[in-house]
């Protein structure tokens, strides 16, 4: 019978690598917590039309990559291909709001878009995505960029570069409309068919196309920062201030768009060099309009996404760094002693630690060689002589040195000895 793989862009966790994820996600619950971000769990699954309102209904994510499905004949659902949308969905459905509508939320999970799968981009995918809602002084900006690079820098990723721009908000992007249709007049024809057609619905999504032909037409395009308000670049101004107090270097590139509809304002990716379609690991920005959007107040926000995938392959130390390995193999000969080893194995555990032994009746010599396969420090030897003499020889994997125990109380003998390690 032929083998079932898994589907074509989807990837296991083996038990090998599962130690990083553990790592990351540990790292990012203590550093969140400092800063009284608090958990949160939405769905996988959602309704298809949150995300044609959330993120918007022309861009590349609702129009080519969701898994959409019509759940028999009823309604059409979707797998959630980013967080931010589900996250201010929840805030509003169970008012979030209402005892306090400053929230600081995360979440980590598996998001699901159906992109041409290439190294280091699958069509499940990881996030850690940070929101703050309610909050919209130019401040906090600047300490959400601040917490995500101080996150990154944690997991040791060295050469980190900032990159900021301002997106205006509704009344900026007017002139900035007019300004740019007028430029791109008698140059559609030299677009790609994902721009002609998004020409008039939002030229800015223009600035944010891969396609090479695409960006020389509009690289000498007008810039939205010239055309931002006085709020708008006041609250720009702000957030440089903010990030220029704590000297954290950033560059302001005009032409960095985000692919969602719902940014205004403050947009940030975090890269590294060298520059490439692949250089980006995180990213984010101020999404003031989207509570609204979805039913909410008018109430502000901001918030960033972390790739886990990119974020695990770029992490400096060794996988064994990351591996754990059982505190003690218990190595029994004969009947009676396996009987009292699995005793004490299962005490042990239930008391936190990782013990392992020998169910096949294999030689001692056999034993021996699974525990240094498996890296045990120690291994406690117990054959029908140990049980009549009631000793047994712990044995330090590491030096070669042996030592004898007293069967009686070897419980909290061994434990003292482990916590030692």
């Amino acid at each position: 019978m032929a083998t079932i793989n898994a589907v074509k862009g989807f990837k296991d966790i083996l038990p090998d690598e599962a130690g990083k994820w553990q790592y990351v996600e540990e790292k990012a619950r203590e550093i969140f917590s400092g800063f009284g971000i608090r958990e949160i769990r939405p769905p996988i699954l959602e309704k298809t039309e949150l995300f044609q309102r959330g993120i918007g209904a022309m861009t590349d994510i609702v129009e080519k990559e969701m898994y959409t499905f019509l759940d028999h004949g009823e309604e059409y659902l979707t797998l959630r291909p980013e967080a931010t949308a589900s996250v201010v969905r929840a805030y509003v459905e169970h008012s979030l709001f209402a005892a306090d509508p400053a929230a600081k939320l995360f979440t980590i999970g598996p998001m699901f878009r159906r992109e041409r799968p290439q190294k280091g981009r699958f069509r499940q995918f990881h996030q850690i995505n940070v929101e703050y809602l309610g909050l919209d002084d130019p401040r906090v900006d600047g300490e959400i960029i601040l917490l995500l690079h101080h996150f990154l820098q944690s997991m040791g990723i060295a050469g980190l570069q900032l990159e900021i721009n301002s997106l205006g908000c509704p009344a900026c992007r007017l002139p900035f409309r007019a300004s740019i249709l007028k430029f791109l007049e008698g140059k559609e024809e030299g677009l790609c068919e994902d721009c002609k057609r998004r020409l008039n619905a939002n030229p800015l999504r223009i600035l944010d196309c891969k396609e090479e032909k695409c960006h020389k037409i509009s690289a000498p395009a007008p810039r939205l920062l010239d055309f931002l308000c006085r709020e708008c670049d006041d609250h720009f101004a702000g957030v440089r201030a903010a990030l220029d107090g704590f000297s954290l270097a950033y560059t302001i590139n005009p032409r960095m768009v985000r692919g969602l509809d719902y940014y205004t304002k403050t947009a940030f990716e975090v890269t590294m060099e060298p520059a490439g379609a692949q250089n980006a690991v995180a990213g984010g920005g101020r999404y003031n309009g989207l509570v609204s959007e979805l039913g909410g107040p008018d109430i502000a926000g901001i918030g960033f996404a972390i790739g886990m995938e990119r974020l695990i392959s770029l992490l400096p130390a060794a996988d064994e760094t990351f591996r754990s390995f059982p505190h003690l193999f218990v190595a029994a000969l004969g009947s009676k002693a396996v009987e009292n080893a699995y005793h004490l194995c299962n005490r042990l555990r239930m008391k936190g630690v990782w013990v392992e032994m020998d169910y096949a009746g294999k030689s001692l010599k056999s034993q021996m060689k699974r525990a240094d396969k498996l890296c045990c420090r120690y291994v406690l030897i117990l054959g029908e002589k140990e049980l009549i003499d009631k000793q047994a020889a712990l044995r330090d994997m590491e030096t070669g040195t042996q030592e004898t125990i007293n069967i009686e109380g070897w419980e909290d003998t061994l434990l003292t000895k482990l916590k030692t390690r």
